[in-house]
């Protein structure tokens, strides 16, 4: 995935948390209503499209890391949306050269404009999948042409399980697809919170994302993102620093002082070894 995506309809009537985040990070696969939701809520919250990029950078050094550090050679990029910058494939790549990617959402218009960014790109699909199906997307025959289960993964769970309500249980969604991965896999995962955080401005957020086309937008406390990786190694999220989740902009940052600022503050993240 990549730039000079084809924006979808200006007239689709809810805008998408894909298109929103697409909005966020200056891409053009965005509607109307993605962009008057991006509006509203830039009013509430003036850094919005820099936390998307606190999110993004999160990704893109996960990756790089993940590749150049462990050996990881096939990733599962699950609720990949709409990238604009650097996808998962062509940063892994630009490391380890045959590295294999499975993108997914469950957006079928996503998925669709998926289908048409990666025509021509040999070891990369997008399939389209619910997160609360980890089975259904595991064994998916796409799944099962590209990704080795025999052989350690990268889990990339970026930016997804707020749109999970707690009575959908995303923590034991999580657990199913840790568990039928090899030993030496790692997940990856970012998710916002409301730590510490003005209250009407988090209430401003969760009513845009009510009239989107995903309704649920959970932010969670530190304590729940930490159960994400129950079972799991965390490792430690730059030099120095414990083995603990952290606000997004502090994972593999060189200058942690400078990069713990308002924007990061709203994602908590982590990479944690499978043992």
């Amino acid at each position: 995935m990549s730039d000079g995506q084809q924006a979808p309809a200006s007239g689709a009537a809810k805008p998408s948390p894909a298109g929103m985040y697409d909005c966020y990070l200056g891409g053009t696969a965005n509607s109307a209503a993605d962009r008057a939701a991006v509006e509203r809520i830039t009013r509430a919250i003036p850094e919005i499209k820099q936390v998307a990029w606190a999110n993004r950078g999160f990704l893109l050094r996960a990756v790089s890391w993940l590749a150049e550090e462990c050996g990881i050679r096939q990733f599962i990029d699950i609720g990949a949306g709409l990238p604009t910058q650097r996808p998962t494939h062509e940063v892994a790549r630009g490391i380890v050269p045959d590295s294999r990617v499975v993108y997914t959402d469950n957006d079928p218009q996503v998925v669709a404009r998926g289908y048409d960014i990666l025509k021509g790109v040999n070891g990369a699909a997008v399939i389209q999948a619910d997160f609360r199906q980890p089975r259904a997307l595991l064994d998916h025959p796409e799944t099962r042409r590209l990704i080795d289960f025999a052989e350690p993964v990268g889990l990339l769970v970026i930016a997804v399980t707020q749109f999970v309500a707690d009575a959908d249980d995303p923590w034991s969604c999580v657990r199913q697809y840790v568990e039928p991965l090899a030993p030496d896999s790692y997940l990856a995962l970012s998710a916002p919170t409301a730590d510490h955080k003005v209250s009407w401005r988090v209430d401003q957020v969760l009513d845009v994302y009510a009239s989107s086309t995903v309704p649920v937008n959970a932010a969670r406390t530190k304590p729940e993102i930490e159960r994400f990786f129950d079972g799991m190694e965390i490792v430690p999220p730059y030099d120095g620093a414990g083995c603990a989740v952290a606000h997004v902009g502090l994972w593999g940052a060189e200058d942690p002082e400078l990069a713990d600022d308002d924007a990061s503050r709203w994602f908590y993240a982590a990479v944690a070894r499978k043992p």
